[in-house]
């Protein structure tokens, strides 16, 4: 059993009010009380993250932003800094999650910025990387991940990277229904931990929590949390109930 504190994320992307938001935290405390040696991440949108964070307080439960601008401020209309997430009580962020990528251009530069913009602020990046469809039947999925990893962490340290979480979202398996086996999404794993100990040494690598994400439900999360280089899961639909998001953390 690997040392590294297991991490159980929820991305509510564009769901939940703050009234919503409000029932659900206090649900969700209740549901998960007295669960022990696993950290849970809660990324509500923007319009929610004060309510959450308050509502957070004391739970041992963290909170994170579902994106941020890699400047710490300026004419970026739309857009919201580390220093604004840090100044409610965000203590990680979402960065490069294949949405943003596909829908609002999000490039391997902008992450290459972004990540030292979250940690120079002392928030915690979770980055996401994963192939599509396309890039998987074509046999390319390493190389997809070695460049995503190498070039959107190419301007942190290794004392850095330790702190950092990677989350391994195959495209393919997000929102679709599709769930990479266990093994497949071990073995990409693995290979981002390979990949990580080639950039900044093995000890490193072997400290950063490695997540897997693409339609993670209770009846499956067991199996994926089984796998060697599976530290927890970043949970998209699956999450929006705290009944479902609560077996989860328990590892169904």
């Amino acid at each position: 059993m690997s040392a590294r504190t297991p991490v159980i994320a929820g991305n509510w992307k564009m769901h939940k009010t703050t009234t919503e938001a409000h029932r659900y935290v206090n649900e969700l405390v209740e549901l998960i009380r007295g669960v022990e040696g696993v950290e849970v991440v809660l990324c509500p949108p923007y319009t929610s993250l004060p309510e959450v964070t308050a509502l957070a307080a004391g739970s041992g439960m963290r909170v994170a932003a579902q994106n941020m601008h890699f400047e710490e401020s300026g004419a970026f209309t739309g857009e919201i800094s580390a220093a604004m997430l840090v100044d409610i009580g965000v203590s990680d962020v979402i960065l490069g999650h294949s949405e943003r990528r596909q829908y609002f251009a999000e490039s391997d530069d902008d992450l290459a910025r972004k990540v030292p913009a979250a940690l120079a602020a002392g928030i915690r990046p979770i980055l996401c990387v994963g192939e599509s469809d396309e890039e998987r039947e074509a046999g390319q999925t390493e190389e997809k991940l070695e460049r995503q990893v190498t070039r959107d962490l190419e301007a942190v340290s290794g004392e850095q990277a330790a702190g950092i979480i990677v989350a391994y979202e195959p495209i393919w398996a997000i929102g679709t229904g599709k769930t990479a086996t266990p093994a497949i999404a071990g073995d990409a794993c693995g290979f981002i931990r390979e990949t990580l100990a080639g950039m900044f040494g093995r000890e490193t690598a072997e400290a950063v929590r490695i997540l897997y994400g693409g339609s993670v439900k209770p009846n499956n999360i067991g199996e994926l949390m089984a796998e060697e280089h599976i530290d927890g899961a970043l949970v998209g639909g699956a999450c929006l109930d705290p009944g479902d998001f609560s077996q989860i953390v328990r590892f169904g």
